[in-house]
């Protein structure tokens, strides 16, 4: 670009992105338009999961500049990198005219380009970078209430989730609504809960979930949760996953841990490779049609289905309910099983069955389609949020197979992500590609400090504890306290950014601000609680206005203002009392525990060969140990 003095297209985008592929058939692959794409600029097609970092920057220009953004993203920047105009979906006509007229622009008044790029590039490293709160920390409940009664006034009370289209899942949200509800009184969870649980089945009952082959689609178009963009993500699935499992505890509703087991089958079936790592992504499109993998004519459910198609088409409204567009239908629930199987004057059981066979039936027919394409690139931050996931289901539904595809995960990972023996790589096996984002590190400590809180192997927590080392060392903003999503031994972009809202996915900074606490109690490292404690108070006062975009910080917010457990459980039968633990929801504690002597802070001369011992813990006091779960309950709840 700086040797032809031309301007560069930065163009951003991701396998299952739709409108991406649309754009790429109208204009990129269109001969004329492509020969005056290279004739006046130097071309970039970036891959958005591959460096989410180019992303970051780009995008904040881009919305900067519109208002908006989105995928495709088009970002036209100086042969230095500095944006000077973008947008995300052109139609072909009007990129032609944007494509002439930048040139033109840029050849004929290139100081005014000039002076707009310096502009721009300022308000790009201004943007959410966080300074130092020096202002004391005043951390209360009634912050989280003031959050809570303004997000509220946006719920959608008839079908569940925020009240505007499109819906996005958005499971950090409902993981602290959980928490947050289950600090109430017992009469404020009943009113609060309601909310939470009409989602949780709304999104179960939708088309946004998969009915036949389980898993979620990435957002639906609608406000019914009715009509999915098609495409299916590791990292929605992942989350969604931890949802269900700690809303399973919290109901107990079988609904849950169907929808876990579906997802994961699903996982299982569709996106993990043969060595253990997990593939990214299924795209929305198969044969250049989206969503045409997943839909059914009415015709062709008969002639499968035969005698059985009438309680099909009742169970999963193959009527005006399910109808989409071309005749096709997104099979979505909406009576209840009782109620269709009176109707058919069947029993529960029987109807079950029959669904459970249609469902076996159709997913072997569906199998047989072309598939959706699969982006296999297997990243280390989106994997290790479905290791979370199968711990999260192995320690909720007690099934040995989750733990094993878990740490089969974090074993291939280890192999293939972690080089040198100190630093991630972003995507597994591409060393040199890219260096691990602080996303890479950030939910690999969180899976690592699950998994030992899962299984008690003390080799997790030493290790997510030099992640953690590794983090403050490359990535922390010394003045602030807070991280930079790039180490400070990768190559610079044109502005250096702090990833601090919670998103589809939570913010780097909001996990490793969590991961200190945790950290910080199981180590008893006093530094690592000031940190997070720290990190939380510069973005406190953009809590109250925001709750969407901070519920992971308000899940931080949470244990620090109401009472914060250490469960430390110690002696041969250790396993077995973690399990028990597990029957129940208990979102302000940290388990510790060994079937030994052991010299972590949290487990020093506690051991006893006789008996198996919990000890229930508080703010560095401790109650007189019990030795059933029963007992220690009574000292938490």
């Amino acid at each position: 670009a700086k040797a032809e003095n031309k301007l560069i297209l930065i163009s951003v985008g991701y396998s299952a992105c739709h409108w991406c592929h649309v754009m790429e058939h109208e204009s990129f692959e269109d001969e004329k338009v492509a020969q005056l794409m290279n004739d006046y600029f130097i071309c970039i097609k970036v891959d958005r999961e591959e460096r989410p970092d180019i992303d970051q920057v780009y995008m904040l220009a881009v919305q900067l500049m519109t208002g908006r953004g989105g995928w495709p993203l088009n970002c036209f920047a100086l042969p230095d990198g500095r944006p000077v105009y973008g947008g995300t979906y052109f139609p072909k006509q009007q990129w032609i005219n944007v494509l002439f007229n930048l040139a033109d622009t840029y050849n004929n008044d290139k100081e005014k380009v000039l002076d707009y790029a310096k502009q721009l590039t300022e308000g790009v490293k201004m943007a959410e970078l966080v300074k130092l709160k020096s202002t004391e920390q005043i951390f209360t409940i009634d912050i989280i209430h003031d959050a809570y009664n303004n997000w509220r006034e946006r719920f959608d009370y008839i079908e569940g989730g925020p009240d505007k289209a499109p819906k996005f899942p958005l499971p950090n949200n409902y993981q602290f609504l959980l928490h947050y509800v289950s600090s109430l009184s017992p009469l404020g969870r009943v009113g609060e809960g309601l909310h939470i649980h009409l989602t949780l089945k709304k999104m179960a009952y939708g088309g946004i979930y998969d009915q036949i082959g389980g898993g979620f689609s990435r957002y639906s178009v609608d406000h019914l949760w009715k009509v999915p963009h098609f495409e299916k993500m590791l990292y929605d699935n992942a989350q969604l996953v931890t949802l269900y499992c700690e809303a399973y505890q919290e109901s107990k509703n079988p609904l849950y841990k169907e929808i876990v087991y579906e997802t994961l089958m699903f996982v299982e079936r569709e996106l993990t490779s043969p060595d253990g790592g997990f593939y990214s992504a299924l795209d929305a499109d198969s044969e250049g049609v989206e969503g045409k993998y997943y839909v059914w004519k009415k015709e062709e459910l008969q002639n499968i289905l035969d005698d059985k198609y009438n309680l099909l088409a009742d169970y999963y409204n193959i009527n005006e309910k399910g109808f989409w567009e071309h005749d096709n239908y997104i099979l979505l629930r909406h009576d209840e099983a009782p109620a269709i199987a009176a109707k058919h004057n069947i029993s529960v059981e029987m109807l079950n069955q029959n669904i459970s066979e249609t469902k076996k039936q159709l997913l072997e027919i569906r199998e047989k389609r072309i598939h959706p394409g699969l982006d296999n690139k297997i990243l280390a931050s989106w994997n290790t949020l479905m290791t979370k996931a199968y711990m999260d289901a192995y320690i909720t539904f007690d099934d040995a197979q989750f733990k094993s595809i878990a740490i089969k995960n974090i074993a291939f990972l280890l192999n293939h992500s972690f080089i040198d023996g100190n630093k991630l790589i972003h995507i597994a096996g591409k060393k040199g590609k890219s260096n691990g984002f602080l996303e890479d590190y950030a939910f690999f400590i969180e899976a690592l400090i699950a998994m030992y809180e899962s299984t008690f192997v003390e080799a997790f927590l030493h290790l997510a504890d030099k992640f953690m080392k590794l983090c403050i060392t490359h990535f922390q903003d010394k003045k602030s306290g807070m991280f930079y999503f790039t180490s400070d031994e990768d190559e610079a972009l044109i502005a250096r950014k702090m990833e601090i809202s919670d998103n589809v996915i939570p913010a780097s900074n909001s996990s490793i601000a969590k991961s200190l606490f945790r950290l910080g109690h199981h180590l008893e490292d006093e530094n690592y609680i000031a940190m997070s404690k720290q990190m939380l108070n510069n973005v406190l006062d953009e809590m109250v206005s925001y709750g969407a975009g901070y519920s992971n910080w308000a899940m931080l917010l949470l244990w620090i203002t109401a009472p914060f457990y250490e469960v430390v459980i110690v002696g041969k039968d250790v396993q077995e009392k973690r399990k028990e633990f597990a029957k129940h929801f208990l979102p302000n504690v940290i388990f510790a525990g060994s079937k030994k002597e052991s010299n972590l802070p949290l487990l020093k001369d506690r051991f006893n060969a006789n008996e198996t011992l919990i000890y229930i813990c508080e703010n560095k006091t401790c109650q007189m140990p019990v030795n059933n779960v029963e007992q220690a309950l009574l000292l938490i709840k």
